[in-house]
């Protein structure tokens, strides 16, 4: 079973490329089979050193369940389990879940992406709960916990994480953006969960835990700032970590706006596809309903846009940068 300590380094957050009419709600066959493989080619010839693919940018809510199984056959085929991938398989229920995980695992995933069901808001108890039984279901396969507090109306607290601790076994890593709960985060699972941020967010988590966080994600704009900043936090170089931030919030300003939780809660896939597309690194291609572009106000369009155009001169600027292993420096 994939480790907390083989997650390191830029974890590359997947969307599931579409082709043209994706966005019509009668849409079949929607996966663009073509630029999934090419992309998995690219961030790995860029040195990614993880894949997190049908989260939120992913579109594991909207994918029928033809799509869902091609994309995942392509993605798992190309990728050859040459670097540690993360599934999705969230859905309304536990027993659809247990479908998907048994699928993404016999397909050659590393680890499955998992949040909680949807429908109503779990207590405490539910949410141990789920990821109890998913990990005494799957006692070989791990698990990344995806803690989207505002997606899944819960707040993924200590609390919880004294839970996972004592009840799932499997949980072996989180998509993680709770700096102010970092330090009792990381003691409560004893350093088995490898804790796992946005870009600048990565860099504070790793300044409060300096020994445990090793990874961060980024969405699939170009990775070499990203991967840039890997290295920073790896060598605990916090200067050149500032540095390399404060490059990541020139180019996120013109849709920083759009970040915040009030409205990114509605156009989290929007504005994340938009980036990616702006900044020329893949072809994401439109969104599936009910999600769309033509659900966006043009200024938030516009704003993102200008954020994938300044992410692509990022690219070019860390263009000279390599992925180092743990305890390397940036070259």
């Amino acid at each position: 079973m994939l480790t907390a300590d083989e997650v390191v380094g830029v974890v590359a957050v997947f969307p599931t490329p579409s082709k043209p009419g994706a966005e019509k709600v009668l849409a079949t066959d929607t996966v663009d089979l073509d630029e999934t493989a090419r992309l998995v080619e690219a961030v790995i010839q860029d040195g990614a050193g993880s894949i997190m693919a049908l989260g939120t940018t992913g579109e594991c809510a909207t994918l029928s369940d033809e799509d869902y199984r091609k994309f995942v056959g392509c993605l798992l085929s190309t990728v050859r389990q040459r670097i540690p991938t993360f599934v999705g398989a969230t859905a309304l229920g536990s027993h659809e879940m247990v479908k998907r995980i048994r699928f993404v695992k016999e397909q050659g995933a590393s680890a499955t992406l998992l949040g909680i069901p949807m429908w109503q808001p779990a207590t405490l108890d539910m949410a141990v709960q789920h990821f109890s039984d998913l990990s005494a279901a799957f006692p070989d396969f791990g698990i990344m916990v995806y803690c989207n507090a505002r997606a899944f109306r819960f707040p993924f607290g200590v609390d919880f994480w004294q839970g996972i601790a004592q009840k799932a076994p499997t949980v072996m890593a989180a998509k993680f953006g709770q700096a102010q709960i970092i330090k009792e985060a990381v003691e409560a699972t004893k350093g088995r969960v490898a804790f796992v941020s946005s870009n600048a967010g990565g860099l504070r988590l790793a300044k409060e835990c300096p020994d445990n966080i090793k990874a961060l994600w980024t969405i699939c704009a170009g990775l070499n700032p990203a991967i840039a900043l890997a290295n920073a936090i790896l060598a605990k170089d916090w200067a050149k970590g500032d540095e390399i931030a404060a490059d990541m919030a020139w180019a996120g300003e013109p849709s920083h706006e759009y970040h915040k939780p009030e409205i990114f809660a509605s156009f989290n896939i929007q504005v994340n596809r938009v980036v990616m597309e702006a900044s020329g690194y893949c072809k994401p291609g439109p969104i599936r309903p009910p999600y769309i572009y033509d659900t966006m106000p043009k200024e938030y369009y516009d704003g993102c846009w200008e954020s994938g155009k300044r992410w692509a001169q990022l690219q070019e600027k860390y263009a000279y940068v390599k992925a180092q292993p743990v305890g390397g420096g940036e070259s």
